[in-house]
């Protein structure tokens, strides 16, 4: 299987009308082959590719051996793919559901220049994406990308949101505004296409990124002090 639906964030997202079918592949070079061109060191290493059931081994084996087939055989790949999003959508049908495809869980391939996206008009595709250049070239009418900010694309993103994209953002906590604009959560659902337009999606920091000190987290929250207990014994305290 290529797509996945039990995605805990995803899945929300059927309250609201949508069922949602997610590609995981495997992150940056994990497989041999680089999915995320422009990943982050901090995006790196706060990557959600282990977290809920990426932890475990054979998730991670499934997601390399998808990965090792894309590059290997594409016209496999993409056969079965198209293969599982016309069934899902039969299945989005009879569940009243409409349907939602995310090809980029953890990868940020160019998916716009494969023919997939236009096969399926009635289908929302979205993913995020750190390569400024997709968002200024022609996408198909029925893929949304959502531009994601790290500690080192800041500059990029700030250009964007002052074109009107919206910009996804980690944060310790979330703020109201950011980059002078409005924040709104990302949190609730996974459906970045229902997001109004010209806003910063706020994500809030998960697993890894609760402690990263890259930047990649934007921090909002004062930093807990640092205390070294051996020095704090040594102290000469005035009586």
């Amino acid at each position: 299987m290529l797509l996945s639906v039990s995605n805990s964030k995803t899945r929300k997202g059927e309250a609201h009308g949508w069922l949602t079918g997610i590609v995981h592949l495997a992150p940056a070079k994990l497989s041999g082959h680089n999915v995320c061109p422009m990943a982050s060191k901090g995006c790196a290493r706060a990557c959600l590719n282990t977290a809920g059931k990426g932890l475990f081994p054979h998730v991670q084996a499934a997601r390399i051996r998808r990965t090792k087939l894309l590059f290997s055989d594409r016209a496999s790949f993409l056969f079965l793919l198209t293969e599982e999003i016309t069934k899902l959508g039969i299945k989005a049908k009879k569940q009243g559901l409409k349907l939602a495809i995310r090809l980029n869980g953890t990868s940020d391939i160019m998916w716009e220049r494969m023919g997939l996206i236009q096969q399926f008009p009635d289908v929302q595709f979205y993913d995020y994406t750190k390569i400024p250049s997709r968002l200024l070239g022609q996408l198909p009418s029925n893929y949304h990308l959502t531009f994601s900010r790290s500690e080192s694309n800041e500059e990029q993103a700030k250009l964007l949101s002052s074109l009107g994209h919206n910009i996804a953002v980690v944060f310790d906590k979330l703020p109201k505004t950011y980059m002078g604009k409005r924040v709104v959560s990302g949190d609730n659902t996974d459906l970045r296409f229902l997001d109004p337009k010209g806003v910063i999606v706020g994500l809030t920091a998960k697993g890894k990124g609760r402690n990263d000190e890259s930047g990649f987290t934007v921090r909002t929250l004062p930093r807990p002090i640092k205390t070294n207990l051996v020095e704090l014994n040594n102290l000469k305290w005035d009586k």
